[in-house]
């Protein structure tokens, strides 16, 4: 939590957290990404990419909206998962609104009804219920989807503070939502100071996006098993103050030997693309020219280890 940037905000300025809950690949933080207006959380469409909360800091003249970005609520099977799981409820605890992400384009399932009834037992909190991916379905199918959440509501025994449709692809109503999330936060100051996007370290961002990288095509051959850990990131000393350089050097963490293969990719292929890819990614975000060096490591069964997972900082 920051220290508030400024006392003197207009008479009814608004501050304050609201998160995204919802399964996995529910469109969390294509949704995060699209109200802040640029990528502070990694999106993928494999399940459970989240693992960190990312903050995500929309500003406005009436408000200052702080989206918490939280992974995917799902059954668990491994510590990890129950880790996961934990960060969702403490986080649920805090905020000052929640907005709960179905996809258009999904019929209402169990996992939605087991978020449901975990919702139901946070009373005080408003819920707002966010019908995502809108561009990917049709009329008929939005309007049966929008009755199906409503009712989803009534049979975990609560209300809907509201119930909005958005597409944070084509951006439709994506503004609408943030008009309705800012009356549901208290009077204040903002509680960060003006471009300031996250409050996420520049470190655990540049890992995120070379994990995004890393995932990308190999949905198929790799579970859900990289983490990538930034062991160092320096300004290069013999550079002229003209043309910097950052030096960052990164381990990805991978559970069984066989999986070196498919991460690194014949000759090295592989692991050059998801250096190159990452590497456009991070100096957008840094605004600096990068040289990233990028090695894969094994962490023998790492999502069921609490040793391996606090030393990759779950």
């Amino acid at each position: 939590m920051s220290i508030p940037a400024s006392s003197s905000a207009p008479a009814g300025h608004r501050s304050g957290f609201a998160c995204f809950v919802g399964r996995p690949n529910a469109g969390k933080s294509t949704l995060t990404n699209a109200l802040v207006g640029t990528k502070v959380a990694i999106t993928s469409n494999r399940p459970q990419t989240t693992r960190h909360t990312v903050r995500g800091i929309v500003h406005r003249p009436d408000a200052q909206l702080v989206l918490v970005d939280t992974p995917g609520l799902h059954k668990p099977r491994t510590l990890l998962g129950q880790r996961l799981n934990d960060v969702v409820r403490a986080t649920w605890a805090e905020v000052d609104a929640i907005g709960f992400c179905l996809p258009a384009n999904e019929k209402v399932g169990p996992g939605d009804r087991f978020i449901a009834s975990e919702l139901a037992q946070i009373r005080r909190t408003p819920k707002v219920a966010v019908v995502t991916k809108t561009d990917l379905a049709e009329r008929d199918a939005l309007a049966e989807q929008l009755i199906a959440v409503d009712r989803l509501g009534k049979e975990a025994g609560f209300e809907w503070a509201e119930i909005v449709p958005v597409s944070a692809v084509s951006g439709a109503q994506v503004e609408l939502l943030a008009d309705l999330l800012v009356p549901l936060l208290p009077e204040g100051p903002p509680l960060y100071p003006e471009g300031d996007l996250t409050d996420e370290p520049e470190q655990v961002m540049v890992a995120e996006l070379i994990r995004e990288a890393a995932l990308e095509g190999v949905r198929d051959e790799l579970p859900h098993s990289i983490a990538v850990v930034v062991e160092e990131m320096l300004p290069r000393d013999d550079r002229p103050a003209d043309r910097p350089l950052l030096d960052i050097h990164a381990n990805l963490f991978i559970e069984r030997p066989s999986q070196k293969g498919i991460v690194i990719g014949p000759k090295g292929a592989r692991l050059k693309h998801v250096g190159s890819t990452a590497r456009r990614q991070i100096e957008a975000l840094l605004g600096t020219p990068v040289f990233l060096d990028l090695h894969v490591k094994v962490a023998k069964d790492w999502q069921r280890d609490p040793k391996q997972l606090r030393r990759l900082g779950f």
